[in-house]
This record gives C-alpha cells, sequence and structure tokens, in this order.
C-alpha cells in the first residue's frame, strides 16, 4: 500500500465518499461506486483506478496533479483516462499536457474533453452528470450526479407483458424517465451558484465548500474571490434538504478546534446534524 496523499473516507445511503480538501493546498475527491473522481489537486494511489474525472476549475490546488495521474496510468498500462474540465481552459489544459508530455519524456494520454454549463454527461443506463455554472474568480463549473430509473408510462398499467414487450420491439417508447440528484459537487464557488441551480439543495449528498467561519471575515471580499463563508449556510438553511452536507475546503489560517467550535455554535439543529466538516 502506498500512502502518497491523506484523505478521510465517509460512508453514506450506499456510496462510499473518499478525499481531501483545504483551501490553497490541495481538493481531490472520488466515489468508487460512481467509478467518478472530482478534481485532481493531488492524486492518492489508491485513486488510479478511477478513469473518469470532472475537474471544476484550473487553479492549481485542483488540477496539478492531471498530468501525474495520466503518466501513472500509462506508466502502469491501464487505460487512458476521460477528464471532464471547463471549456474555456480546455486548450490551456491541452498544452500544459503536451509541454509535460515533453519535459517527461513520456506520452500524455487521456481523453481531455470540454464541457460547459447545461451539458450532460451518460456515465451508464443508470447515472449522467450534468454541468451547472459556479461563480469562481477563473473560469469554473460544478457537477451533479443524477441517479436515473425507467418506469412504465401510465397509460401501459395493466397490459399483459407480452403486449409491453410486443409495443417495445415495434420502437414505442413505453417507458418514461424519473431521475433524481444524487450528488452534487461544487468546487470553489461563493453562493451564486446555489441561488441559480436549486437541484444543489435536492441532492442526496452534498459535497461543497466552506472556506471561511470566523465571524470578522467580511463576506463582501470572501465572496468577491469565490468562496463561501460559514453565515452563507446559516442564511439559507431552510432550502438544505440534503441527507449530507459535507463542507471542505476550509481556510488554513483556521484549527480544527477553532472551525469545530465555531460550526457547532452558530448552525441551527436542522442544518448542523446533516453537516459532516471535512477536516
Amino acid at each position: 500500500m502506498v500512502e502518497n496523499a491523506p484523505y478521510l473516507t465517509h460512508r453514506h445511503a450506499g456510496l462510499t465518499i473518499e478525499g481531501y480538501s483545504r483551501a490553497a493546498v490541495q481538493t481531490y475527491w472520488r466515489i468508487p461506486e460512481l467509478k467518478i473522481g472530482f478534481d485532481l489537486g493531488a492524486q492518492p494511489w489508491d485513486f488510479m483506478s478511477t478513469q473518469t474525472w470532472l475537474v471544476t476549475h484550473s487553479h492549481l490546488d485542483h488540477i496539478a496533479a492531471l498530468p501525474v495521474y495520466v503518466a501513472r496510468r500509462r506508466m502502469m498500462h491501464m487505460e487512458p483516462p476521460t477528464i471532464y474540465v471547463p471549456a474555456a481552459v480546455h486548450d490551456d489544459v491541452r498544452r500544459l499536457m503536451l509541454i509535460m508530455q515533453r519535459l517527461d519524456r513520456g506520452r500524455q494520454l487521456c481523453e481531455l474533453k470540454g464541457v460547459q454549463p447545461g451539458d450532460a454527461i451518460d456515465l451508464s443506463r443508470d447515472h449522467q452528470v450534468t454541468v451547472f455554472p459556479t461563480t469562481h474568480t477563473i473560469p469554473s463549473c460544478g457537477y451533479i450526479v443524477w441517479d436515473r430509473r425507467w418506469k412504465l408510462k401510465e397509460e401501459y398499467f395493466g397490459l399483459p407483458g407480452d403486449k409491453i414487450r410486443d409495443l417495445r420491439m415495434s420502437g414505442v417508447a413505453v417507458t418514461r424517465e424519473v431521475r433524481f440528484p444524487l450528488v452534487a459537487y461544487t468546487g470553489d464557488t461563493n453562493p451564486g451558484a446555489f441561488d441559480a441551480c436549486e437541484d444543489l439543495y435536492r441532492a442526496r449528498i452534498l459535497i461543497t465548500e466552506l472556506s471561511f467561519v470566523r465571524p470578522n471575515h467580511r463576506r463582501e471580499k470572501i465572496h468577491k474571490f469565490g468562496h463561501m463563508h460559514l453565515d452563507d449556510f446559516i442564511e439559507r438553511a431552510d432550502l438544505f434538504q440534503n441527507e449530507l452536507i459535507i463542507c471542505s475546503h476550509l481556510s488554513t489560517r483556521y484549527g480544527v478546534a477553532e472551525v469545530k467550535r465555531i460550526v457547532e455554535a452558530k448552525l441551527p439543529d436542522r442544518l448542523r446534524e446533516r453537516v459532516k466538516l471535512w477536516i
């Protein structure tokens, strides 16, 4: 076992969330059951098998390990991964990888795809990712993983199975899609992302940032630089329907004890019982 980068683990509703996030240090997450990861500020050796990554923006603490990860998979004779990045930075990320290819003298083999808000990515028949806008200091986006189920249309209720089969074989769409936001990941953002995307409040699991907690830190400045303050959560406490809210990306100026003390004291009970501090 190679322990080259730390990460925490938490299980909820049949999903395993693994990752680490500290502002200006490094951010990386994965959910093995969905076979996806979010951001590549570093790359734990254990995360090597995850082949699909969704990157929110190109700040180094979220993307620095991208060429390292791609090179490691090539070295281990694994299939080239698929990497999604904001469309606005796609060409620059490609140039970065080509530069690293020359420096490393090893091919940077991957499928690099640019995405923008409104795009949809099919992971499987049962899961799809949609892209939503976030508000940061550079081009950025977030991702929602949807659970999809196919239900028989009401007009076909009561029909024998062979009749439904014949309709399906003749090209008739006998089912309808029912979808539910399973996991939402914001990356770095100010509250604008939440105000523009109500599905963030509905996702079963929300992974988001909470960079600042002290009362004397000015929110207008925090928002200007594309981040969240604890008071932003408190103001929207009644909107969160999530079963689990993972708050991460805390500033390095805080110690663990201080963060826990402030959050415990200020968050209302209805929200605090669903919040997990990733620190």
